[in-house]
């Protein structure tokens, strides 16, 4: 049976194609092409091995949010994680987090929705760490002048975002105790929505909070705060390695600042592997710091490709090796 006219696929499509013609609009191809000829492919290498680092340490985080379900070894934690991330390049909607879950699930015999339970814990671990940092570099980097209106957006945006954060957090936990009361206030508050969303949406939410165990060993959640924290370090250091690839010295808050724009630009709806909205989020974050723009686009490129190909051949060896077809990946996505 065929499948009909995917607006979302095709929206996404045109959203990509509507910054990447903004990006290369007014740029010189033969400046595009010496920038990336000199460039210094040793920290591109050394940034690859920093983005695998941070995988690993999502591994490692994973590990701690599952503790209570099961002790699952890094061998098992590590591939899901690759898989899920080459997903996440190859699908639209970040249905890679779907697919994440259901291979592990797979492997260790555990229930799909409690592995995807943990895995919006860990996002939510993501979330307050990307905001700290936002709020750390929005304080301490000073922007070059006439960025005053884009600093004030991105620090109001910033805990703007903390707050629903902590919102997502304050609700979570009343579901967590209080899941009859919390259940039945959501029930009065969807409906002005109608009543088969509400009838589908209220199991589901009981299904899924009764997934969520968090160990309350301080040891573990230590290991989870600290996990959180060099996962992000090891996002940070990647950008920065690019610029050094590129002959580009800037401060370390810099690379930072850079990095939320890329983690707000994925945000926003696209082809897979965020064509479009990365480059551009990167190109107008390097062109705030006075880089010149056939430089800026390289180290886009150079930086989106660093984070885009190899996670997606290293998906496919763990894919092999654990004997998961890529049709059965892309059947999770299409029933996620």
């Amino acid at each position: 049976m065929k499948k009909g006219f995917d607006v979302k696929f095709w929206l996404g499509i045109a959203v990509s194609v509507f910054f990447m013609a903004l990006l290369f609009r007014k740029i010189d191809f033969n400046q595009l092409w010496s920038a990336l000829v000199r460039v210094d492919y040793r920290f591109i290498l050394l940034a690859i091995v920093c983005t695998f680092i941070s995988y690993f340490l999502r591994a490692v985080r994973w590990h701690y949010l599952l503790i209570p379900e099961k002790r699952i070894p890094l061998s098992s934690l590590y591939p899901a994680t690759i898989i899920g991330y080459m997903a996440n390049n190859l699908l639209p909607a970040r249905l890679g987090e779907f697919v994440r879950a259901f291979v592990l699930a797979q492997r260790e015999g555990l229930q799909t929705p409690t592995v995807f339970a943990s895995l919006v814990i860990d996002r939510l671990f993501d979330g307050f760490t990307v905001m700290l940092i936002l709020l750390f570099t929005l304080f301490t980097l000073r922007l070059p002048q006439g960025l005053s209106e884009a600093e004030t957006v991105l620090r109001t945006g910033g805990i703007v975002t903390f707050a629903l954060y902590a919102g997502v957090v304050a609700f979570l936990i009343l579901l967590k105790r209080q899941t009859m009361k919390t259940l039945v206030w959501t029930g009065i508050l969807l409906k002005p929505f109608p009543q088969k969303f509400s009838d589908r949406i209220i199991p589901l939410l009981g299904s899924f909070i009764g997934g969520i165990r968090i160990s309350s060993k301080g040891r573990h959640i230590t290991a989870v705060l600290v996990s959180s924290l060099l996962v992000w370090f090891f996002c940070v250091v990647p950008v920065d390695l690019v610029l050094q690839g590129f002959d580009v010295h800037l401060p370390i808050t810099a690379s930072m600042f850079i990095l939320v724009l890329l983690v707000f630009a994925v945000m926003v709806p696209a082809s897979p592997g965020f064509i479009g909205t990365y480059h551009y989020a990167c190109f107008k974050g390097l062109s705030a710091f006075g880089i010149p723009e056939s430089t800026a686009v390289s180290i886009a490129l150079v930086l989106h490709g660093t984070a885009f190909f190899p996670v997606i051949i290293a998906g496919f060896y763990h894919l092999w090796r654990n004997n998961i077809s890529l049709n059965a990946v892309r059947k999770v996505g299409d029933s996620a």
